[in-house]
Formats: C-alpha cells, sequence, structure tokens
C-alpha cells in the first residue's frame, strides 16, 4: 500500500482531522456496505443527500475514490454493462485499517524528522497511560 499521505488538522475531530466532509461522508458510505460494491454515481448521490443541501461535483467524488484506490483505502473492479465500462469501488481497508495507517504515516514521518524526541514521547506517554491505569484499577 502507497503511504497515505493527507493534511493533519489537530483542531478537528476523528476522520475530520485528514478528510473533508464530503470525503468522510463517501468513504463511511463504502464501509457500510460491508464489502458490497458500488459506483462513484451511487456515492455521489448519498455525498450529495447526506450534506443536505450542499453539492459536491461528480469530479471531486471521481478525483477523491480514484486518490483512496491509489492509496490503498479502496479497490475497484472494471465491469462492461448496458451503460458501457464502469468502476465497482470496494473497501480495502475498514476503519479501523484506515485509521491504522494515518497513525503509522504520521509516527514514520515524525520518527523520520524527530526521532529521539517522538521516541522520548512516546515512552513517556505510555508510562503515564500504565500509570494512569494502574491508579484507576
Amino acid at each position: 500500500m502507497t503511504a497515505v499521505t493527507f493534511t493533519f488538522d489537530i483542531g478537528k475531530e476523528g476522520l475530520r482531522k485528514v478528510l473533508r466532509d464530503y470525503e468522510e461522508e463517501a468513504l463511511r458510505h463504502i464501509w457500510g456496505l460491508e464489502g458490497g460494491g458500488t459506483r462513484s454515481r451511487e456515492v455521489w448521490e448519498h455525498v450529495n443527500w447526506a450534506l443536505k443541501g450542499r453539492t459536491i461535483s461528480r469530479a471531486s467524488i471521481i478525483s477523491f475514490l480514484n486518490e483512496m484506490t491509489q492509496l490503498g483505502v479502496l479497490r475497484y473492479e472494471e465491469v462492461t454493462g448496458k451503460e458501457g465500462r464502469r468502476r465497482i469501488y470496494t473497501a480495502n481497508l475498514d476503519e479501523g485499517g484506515f485509521r491504522k495507517a494515518i497513525v503509522r504515516t504520521i509516527m514514520d514521518s515524525l520518527l523520520r524528522d524527530f526521532p529521539r524526541e517522538t521516541m522520548e514521547t512516546i515512552l513517556e506517554t505510555w508510562a503515564r497511560e500504565r500509570s494512569g491505569a494502574s491508579h484507576r484499577a
């Protein structure tokens, strides 16, 4: 899998730290299919319904789905039908796998640029968490 690249916004919550609202909605729609596939048109229709009045272009949805495919988050199968060739997108990573890929990307970047400080902080945080857990028990 290609390293996941993104902008990390510490002021946001959950997946919004790395995804726009419509991107998160698109992924949640695909994850909700539990292994089933969907066309970009169906994702686009769902996202625009979920945004309640705000409209996202189909090109933006297709671009995002293709980016997630290149990163290994999604995969697609090309099928041919009476409507011509189209892609059926399915999840390659579930939400937990995607979250782990985000954390791995951040950790790899920090370890590359700030190796000592990153390891010290990890160890300090781990010790603090263990200490707090033993006091709660």
